[in-house]
């Protein structure tokens, strides 16, 4: 009988789990199936593709991550090793990471219990996270402090504020004597711009927005988060290498690391094909139509991804605080570390790549009309038909 070709993949015979078996060993060897096949293939993925020096590495991250110690266990280590190169986060996780970089404690708790005795101890719940209500009130008088400082009295795109408020967080981490808890602060020290695409949206927003009701002259600079974005991805394939975007579950994060290739094409009419590599960590549903559980497929449709590439697009529907933990181990122990692209510090260079595509396009074009003016006073002279 002939061997079908549906036939060739690896065969289900997996080492027996045991004593001392290495995480590599665990999910190259036994995650054979369902999504523990797509977390092997995006630990694979990430590892042997993404982290290549030509590939940026983009990392968009929504979902409570960092109340659940994520920022430390693995952020901080992806950012340390030269694994992400830039970041769209919600402005959540941000604050919430700023707790522990201020000396601020979380603790383990259980969604099994009454929140109205909750409220009556002061206690504040993220689902099984629990966290004294004063720690609301001490981040937000950090903040209050720092953004009413003079360097944040001027219109500022959001990775330059959190570039500044990093660094005052990395300040307090060296006063209280902590060690490195904030990936807010890592990314400060790696040069890694952190983009959030609703600033308003969150409780470091709302002090921005009563600061301003006292006087405050911080405004945030969205066209700057959208034009710099979209020269990140640009200045990646321009220098002859390729862009990545890592998806740590979806939301506004997700359409915002995506649309830069829209922005790219579509808007600014510069012809470039989409991301090269695409990897999603979500819980979300495909089914219900929304972007948290959107296929890469659905994505080419709009210009996001390439086409060509879209064997290199995995999406492990899985819980981010599962699978984070085991792609950074994962990756932490099969790749060197990289050197930081720190392009935070290149911003201005690559939105003058990205203004010199635009006037070149601008200039061909007039070329072209010029052209066609002619050909047609030309042909206007002489009479002549087609």
């Amino acid at each position: 009988m002939a061997h079908s070709k549906y036939l060739n993949g690896r065969r289900i015979d997996p080492p027996r789990i045991g004593p001392g078996m290495s995480l590599t060993s665990l999910v190259d060897g036994t995650f054979q199936a369902y999504n523990a096949a797509r977390l092997r293939e995006s630990c694979h993925l990430f590892t042997k593709k993404m982290l290549e020096e030509d590939v940026t590495v983009g990392l968009s991250i929504s979902g409570a991550l960092t109340p659940a110690g994520l920022g430390m266990s693995a952020l901080i280590p992806l950012i340390e090793a030269g694994f992400v190169d830039w970041i769209v986060s919600t402005g959540a996780n941000l604050y919430h990471d700023t707790h522990f970089g201020i000396g601020l404690d979380f603790y383990e708790g259980t969604h099994q219990i009454s929140d109205l005795a909750l409220l009556q101890e002061q206690v504040v719940r993220i689902y099984d996270i629990f966290f004294d209500f004063k720690v609301l009130l001490d981040t937000d008088d950090f903040f209050w402090e720092i953004i009413g400082a003079e360097e944040f009295q001027r219109t500022m795109s959001t990775a330059e504020f959190h570039y500044l408020c990093g660094k005052y967080v990395a300040a307090r981490e060296k006063e209280l004597g902590i060690g490195r808890k904030s990936f807010l602060a890592a990314a400060y020290e790696a040069g890694v711009p952190i983009y959030t695409s609703s600033p308003g949206d969150s409780t470091i927003g709302m002090n921005v927005a009563a600061k301003a009701m006292e006087g405050g002259r911080l405004l945030f600079d969205v066209n700057a988060d959208v034009n710099e974005t979209a020269a990140i991805v640009l200045d990646a394939k321009r220098s002859g290498g390729k862009s990545a975007v890592c998806i740590l579950g979806g939301g506004s994060p997700k359409n915002f690391i995506l649309q830069t290739e829209p922005q790219i094409r579509e808007i600014m009419g510069v012809e470039e094909l989409g991301h090269d590599y695409f990897l999603q960590i979500t819980d979300s549903r495909p089914d219900t139509g929304g972007l948290s559980g959107a296929s890469p497929n659905e994505a080419v449709t709009w210009g996001k991804v390439d086409p060509d590439k879209l064997p290199d697009a995995v999406t492990c529907y899985l819980d981010s605080t599962v699978a984070l933990p085991i792609m950074t181990a994962y990756a932490l122990d099969n790749h060197p570390p990289r050197k930081p692209k720190r392009l935070f510090e290149r911003r201005a260079e690559m939105m003058d790549r990205l203004r010199l595509e635009l006037q070149l396009l601008a200039t061909n074009e007039t070329a072209k009309n010029a052209a066609r003016d002619y050909a047609s006073c030309t042909k206007h002279a002489t009479g002549s038909e087609e």
